[in-house]
């Protein structure tokens, strides 16, 4: 299945609360949001992974440098404490380096580990495109550069079937929302150029003006790393996914401002 255009899609949907069963939990009712939100953490922590999603987050992003296979454990108990906070978590990781070591084997293992997407950046190996893995997604790193021909050139991403969506890697100033409109241009032409769904890094404690900033540049999920307590994550969290319900009901109600998939 795929996971990551199910979360961006229920994003953007309300789901009303109830039980689940005669004697199951209680669902919380959820309104929709402008865009999925995915908490990054630091460690393959237990007790945040659960946390984060308590908190509201919808995804967790993980990161591993591709070396250390016997930390891969920690990752699994991480993502199984994630999923009784939420059994519809979506959970990728970040391979940082040591890319030309994997092969399926590696893959299938993660997939196995309860990992639905990889990140990988442009550096990474053409042929991990061509493993494909049942219910194992990949996500492209898409750097932001200057230059006029920069979003041809990226464009050809296009060209390959295997890419799910792509994390846009850029350093948004802490001000996006006093961006001009010429600035917001130079990301957008990178974003219609890939075309893929797309994640967005962004920081804690973002403005309302930033948010409606970022709506602009169509994204389908954002990633919020985490950082200090994890009570201090979980008001992140909680600020957050207010801002992203009250921007997409603002969205609705201004044609102007609507994001594209």
């Amino acid at each position: 299945m795929a996971k990551l255009h199910d979360m961006f899609t229920q994003a953007r949907r309300a789901q009303s609360g109830g039980s689940l069963g005669f004697v199951g939990k209680s669902k919380p009712m959820t309104k929709p949001r402008a865009a999925a939100l995915v908490i990054e953490l630091p460690t393959f922590d237990e007790g945040s992974a659960e946390s984060a999603i308590k908190a509201g987050a919808d995804g967790l992003l993980f990161t591993w440098d591709g070396k250390d296979n016997s930390s891969l454990d920690a990752l699994k108990k991480a993502i199984d404490s994630a999923k009784t906070g939420g059994e519809n978590v979506v959970c990728g990781l970040n391979i940082t380096s040591n890319w030309e070591k994997l092969e399926r084997e590696n893959l299938e293992h993660l997939k196995e580990l309860g990992v639905n997407y990889i990140i990988l950046p442009m550096q990474a190996p053409a042929r991990l495109l061509a493993l494909q893995v049942k219910e194992l997604e990949v996500v492209i790193s898409v750097p932001m550069q200057e230059g006029d021909m920069y979003p041809l050139f990226i464009r050809n991403l296009t060209a390959f079937d295997n890419i799910a969506a792509v994390r846009l890697d850029f350093s948004l100033t802490a001000e996006a929302g006093a961006m001009t409109i010429e600035d917001v241009l130079h990301y957008r032409a990178v974003r219609e150029a890939v075309r893929f769904p797309a994640l967005l890094n962004v920081q804690e404690n973002i403005s309302e003006d930033d948010a409606y900033t970022i709506v602009t540049l169509g994204v389908q999920a954002v990633i919020l790393k985490a950082s200090g307590t994890d009570t201090a994550t979980k008001n992140q969290i909680t600020a957050l996914r207010e801002l992203l319900e009250k921007v997409h009901h603002d969205e609705k109600d201004t044609p102007s401002l609507s994001s594209k998939a």
